[in-house]
């Protein structure tokens, strides 16, 4: 379980540059206009071995400043209640303007780990320039330059510091967590109330129903989990940004802490952007995955039709296709119990522990036979492997030159093993080590 970290502050103050220097892409626009970032970027990252989510708060609707401060107080609003940590930023360059003292009023009641970051500081004189954030009256500053680099170190030591050590010891009475996640109005309540066979989740066409997380006790056929229905979006069908924001920080809270996500894809609409982002922030996680195509009942059918949309979702989330798709109609109920099914065996998959003599009776004899290509002249052997002692599937190999292994090797002996292994719908992370 990681922590969330939410970049708050005015446009154009280089938070999405700050956002792509720590999760390592540039996946955030930047541009020097203002009010670029519209969309909600996500990731993750780690330092001195901790590892948490990063959330851009960008977006502010361009417009009058009433418009501006309306924007910015509902941003950094959103980032408070849904992060652990804040990191606030503002501008050297045009020091404290209004809107930054409008933010740091709302940052002044907030109970949780703060940092402000004074960014474009790239000489002595500007660091000089700097003591004028003081003024905010929140306290002691980093200042770094998000493009070049300089000053995130000390901020990330400062940053992680505030994380909690992850406990090791889990508590094996505690039940699985299956989270239902998806864009608004896929059904995922829907889904939850057909389960259960009552009403216990508001539903209504307004995407945005549910605010918050939810968490329901299932306990029949042989099963018992929580399920949490994890819509938590405001119930504004025409702020479309907020909305988006809103189930994106939900999301990511309710993957965080669960065992397998269950995402719920609306078959009208298809496999779009914003499940696929939900998708891959699963996959960091390494939790377990389960995808749910529901509304089937809607779609036009042909004799190929379920067949030709699997293969288009797993082409879209290759390379990790082993993930399991079930067509739903919560309507319906048509294999609503298959999905729980399906869900608790990526469960039981993700558990799995595989005993070293086994694995390496079954691996060394695939690794001999279709050995890494040889670098430089140097062949490469692979002499033993075992399964690390981890919460999730996490495989070791020892070789004589692990440093030559490349990646499409490494996804041929992923492959491999979930030949032999069944970890359907649960990443796989692969190590090679010096023997």
């Amino acid at each position: 379980m990681s922590s969330i970290i939410a970049i708050v502050g005015r446009p154009n103050v280089g938070k999405s540059t700050l956002f792509n220097r720590l999760v390592k892409r540039r996946e955030a626009i930047v541009d020097s206009v203002s009010g670029v970032t519209r969309d909600r970027h996500y990731g993750k990252s780690e330092w001195n071995g901790k590892e948490f989510s990063v959330i851009d708060t960008g977006g502010y609707v361009v417009g009058s400043d009433d418009i501006f401060e309306e924007e910015i107080r509902k941003q950094a609003q959103l980032a408070i209640d849904e992060s652990d940590i804040i990191v606030f930023v503002v501008d050297v360059e045009e020091g404290i303007t209004p809107m930054d003292e409008a933010v740091a009023k709302i940052l002044r009641q907030v109970d949780k780990p703060l940092f402000i970051v004074v960014n474009k500081v790239d000489n002595a004189m500007r660091t000089a320039d700097a003591v004028e954030f003081y003024n905010l009256g929140l306290g002691d500053y980093f200042t770094i330059s998000s493009i070049n680099g300089s000053g995130t170190g000390e901020l990330l030591d400062a940053i992680v510091e505030e994380i909690p050590e992850i406990e090791e010891e889990e508590n094996e009475e505690e039940l699985p967590r299956f989270a239902v996640v998806g864009r608004p109005n896929a059904g995922k309540s829907s889904f939850i109330n057909a389960l259960i066979g009552e009403d216990r989740n508001i539903v209504t066409d307004i995407a945005g129903t549910t605010r918050d997380s939810i968490d329901t006790k299932y306990n029949r056929f042989g099963f018992e989990f929580n399920l949490v229905d994890t819509a938590g979006i405001r119930k504004k069908s025409k702020v479309k940004e907020d909305l988006e924001f809103y189930s994106v920080m939900r999301a990511v809270r309710a993957i965080e802490h669960c065992d397998v996500a269950i995402l719920v894809v609306d078959a009208t609409r298809g496999f779009e952007g914003q499940d696929e982002k939900i998708f891959w922030l699963a996959e960091k996680n390494r939790k377990g995955i389960v995808i749910l195509i529901n509304k089937w009942d809607l779609v036009e059918k042909e004799t190929n039709t379920m067949r030709d949309f699997e293969a288009k979702v797993k082409q879209t989330i290759a390379p990790f296709t082993d993930v399991p798709i079930v067509f739903i109609s919560v309507l319906t109920k048509q294999r609503i119990f298959k999905a729980i099914e399906t869900a608790v065996e990526v469960f039981e998959n993700r558990k799995r522990k595989i005993q070293t003599s086994k694995l390496n009776e079954t691996m060394l004899d695939i690794v001999q036979n279709y050995p890494p290509p040889a670098t430089k002249g140097k062949f490469i052997k692979i002499k033993y492997c075992m399964q690390l002692p981890t919460h999730t599937p996490q495989f070791a190999f020892f070789a004589n030159l692990p440093q030559y292994i490349k990646d499409p090797y490494k996804r041929f002996v992923e492959n491999k093993l979930r030949e032999h292994y069944d970890f359907s719908g649960v990443p796989i992370s692969i190590y090679f080590r010096q023997k």
